[in-house]
């Protein structure tokens, strides 16, 4: 068995350039679930909202991209399982479904299928790309974790959007200028090496 990166393909993951098998999948599922919780761990309260700002959003995304969307789902279904069970690696430490903030996670588990299902078809080879599978992917989450958040608050909709989307969207285009360089950039040294 060999260590070597296989080349590019079209059709690939950046995930699927090492060498295949159980064991490689089991590892990069368990450790997308784990950055995602480390992640998560960069937190900043932001006044007037239970969600604070993290790195758990750019994680998951990022999880997605690179795993793809069958990995991603799994990756973050093991992260929500998890700390469902009483782990303390949601946000702020945090753990179980009953935070306001539950439905954030939620919507991470389908925005890393949707983006790792596009990053499959070439979506993080391009900036431009990139950054509109991004975007997608934070519209995703927010279009779960909003409503949960009215749900679980009893805020109206304009609370919920005012608490838990607007302080957030600066933040979210930075996560994807960063992506747009990132991902792109991975491919590029991909290709050179290969």
């Amino acid at each position: 068995m060999t260590t070597a990166v296989a080349p590019a393909r079209p059709g690939q993951v950046l995930a699927d350039l090492l060498p295949a098998s159980r064991v490689r999948d089991a590892v990069l599922v368990a450790g997308g679930a784990a950055l995602t919780g480390v992640a998560a761990q960069i937190a900043v309260p932001v006044p007037g909202s239970p969600v604070p700002v993290t790195g758990q959003t750019f994680a998951a995304l990022l999880v997605g991209t690179a795993l793809g969307a069958r990995r991603g789902l799994l990756s973050l279904a093991v992260y929500a399982v998890v700390g469902m069970a009483g782990v303390p690696w949601f946000a702020e430490g945090g753990s179980g479904a009953s935070a306001p903030s539950f439905g954030y996670i939620l919507g991470m588990l389908l925005a890393a299928t949707v983006v790792g299902a596009l990053a499959r078809r070439g979506a993080d080879r391009s900036v431009l790309r990139m950054a509109g599978t991004m975007l997608l992917g934070e519209a995703i989450i927010y279009a779960v974790g909003v409503p949960y958040l009215a749900l679980a608050t009893g805020m109206t909709a304009t609370q919920a959007i005012a608490a838990g989307l607007t302080p957030f969207l600066l933040g979210d285009a930075l996560k994807a200028v960063l992506a747009m360089g990132l991902l792109p950039a991975a491919w590029k040294l991909v290709h050179r090496e290969g």
